[in-house]
């Protein structure tokens, strides 16, 4: 194992905002919206109407297939709609409404420990099913599909995604510092299923206390390594972890599997614990409040839910004589600008970032033509050709962009165009030719039919 992966950029950190700030729950006042889609695969299916009463940890819809997740009330109250509303993105999606009653009164069967050595293999991943549980770094993936690849023997590491390498967000480290026995709980259950692999718990150099709980929590657990990394992004991300920890490569057709590998974020792996341990369901997670234009940032254990502006408001809202130029769910490198606050925080969503600046403004204003110096090159955490690759994604060029200069692969980490110092929308072009390609092979195949 080495402690880094090929490219990589080091963007600032800004996590002086809030790394020393504590997690707290937040519980919101006003009502909550449980959209049905919070995951990959199919939407979830309501087994809830207008006018029923509901707990915290009722389960408000069902996985609609084996790629489908369950969704769970974060409150008690009453259904008020079954509707379409605003989600992330600004497109309307179907969702569950809750008058919140503010009670935050919980449905029975959860809650209890029960000891693990009572358990099958397949009660763990039932569990884990029966929560709900989805990738909490972002993807969104269920979970349960994920703890059932076709060759689980073939399985050598599970990786724990503690890097948070991400701008701003510390969320899941103030997690690791706090909870770091129920992590390693929790990667012990998924090492139960997988009797080849060894848990490898991943987190950057720059989080020393986290290190320093998962190192003490993890004493006595022989098939457990807490692996500190050099700080660098994109650490964190999927292939990023595997090749340095496995040492392989892989292509975005192959899963981590097929190479030997499961990665988890730690909060998935607290839930996992939580699920398994507690029978308790996915209904909230890890957040950070932060930025520049942020009054009071925080971190929080929110509800699914809650309106992303009122827990701003709850935290005092924006900082007084500063304009908010920039909202982004997630942090400034990956994470998805949104025009309002007005949508409520999902399973997978772990931050909001408030900026006083846009650096997307800034880099228009002085953006020029490409310069040929191969930075973007030097740092692509996959070894492509961002420069070419742009040139034939502005040209419409879709096969060279896919066929010749494996355009497909970007893992859209967004190092290209932070490096970039002609300040050219990498990252950008990279998606719309990603979906224009997707969409014409959308087309060709029901051309076929």
């Amino acid at each position: 194992m080495k402690n880094t992966f090929r490219g990589g950029v080091h963007p600032a950190g800004h996590k002086e905002l809030t790394r020393e700030l504590p997690l707290q729950l937040f519980n919101p006042k006003g009502e909550m919206v449980f959209p049905l889609q919070q995951h990959i695969g199919k939407p979830a299916k309501p087994v809830v109407k207008k006018n029923d009463p509901v707990l915290v940890g009722q389960k408000i819809a069902e996985a609609d297939g084996f790629v489908s997740a369950h969704i769970f009330s974060s409150c008690s109250g009453t259904v008020k709609a079954i509707e379409k509303r605003r989600v992330l993105g600004g497109q309307l999606a179907d969702c569950i409404v809750i008058d919140n009653d503010g009670q935050f009164t919980p449905a029975e069967g959860f809650g209890t420990r029960e000891e693990e050595n009572t358990l099958s293999d397949n009660d763990i991943i039932q569990r884990v099913q029966d929560a709900g549980i989805v990738g909490l770094g972002g993807a969104g993936f269920p979970t349960h599909v994920k703890l059932r690849p076709k060759k689980p023997d073939s399985i050598k590491y599970i990786i724990a995604n503690g890097a948070e390498c991400e701008p701003y967000l510390t969320c899941n480290d103030q997690l690791m510092r706090t909870n770091a026995h129920d992590i390693i709980e929790g990667l012990e259950l998924m090492l139960r299923l997988f009797p080849n692999a060894d848990g490898v718990i991943a987190i950057e150099d720059n989080k020393p206390e986290a290190i320093e709980a998962m190192q003490l929590a993890a004493t006595g657990h022989t098939r457990i390594v807490v692996f500190p990394m050099q700080t660098k992004y994109p650490q964190g991300g999927e292939r990023s972890l595997i090749s340095a920890i496995a040492g392989v490569d892989f292509s975005i057709s192959q899963l981590p599997a097929d190479v030997g590998c499961l990665v988890d974020n730690v909060g998935t792996i607290y839930a996992i614990q939580r699920a398994v341990l507690y029978k308790e369901p996915l209904f909230a997670q890890c957040f950070t409040l932060t930025g520049e234009a942020v009054a009071n940032p925080g971190n929080y254990i929110v509800r699914d839910g809650t309106s992303f502006a009122e827990l701003l408001e709850a935290a005092g809202g924006l900082k007084e004589g500063v304009t908010l130029r920039k909202a982004l769910v997630g942090g400034p490198m990956m994470g998805v600008a949104v025009g309002s606050l007005d949508v409520p925080i999902q399973k997978q969503n772990n931050g909001l970032t408030l900026l006083a600046e846009d650096p997307v403004e800034a880099a228009e204003r002085v953006m020029t033509a490409c310069l040929h110096c191969g930075r973007c090159t030097t740092v692509c955490p996959v070894g492509l050709m961002p420069q070419l690759m742009a040139d034939a994604a502005e040209m419409g060029n879709y096969e060279r962009y896919e066929q010749k200069l494996s355009g497909l692969e970007c893992v859209q980490c967004g190092s290209c165009t932070y490096i970039c110092p002609a300040k050219r929308p990498l990252m950008q072009t990279f998606k719309r030719a990603k979906a224009e390609i997707q969409a014409q092979k959308k087309r060709e195949g029901g051309g076929q039919k």
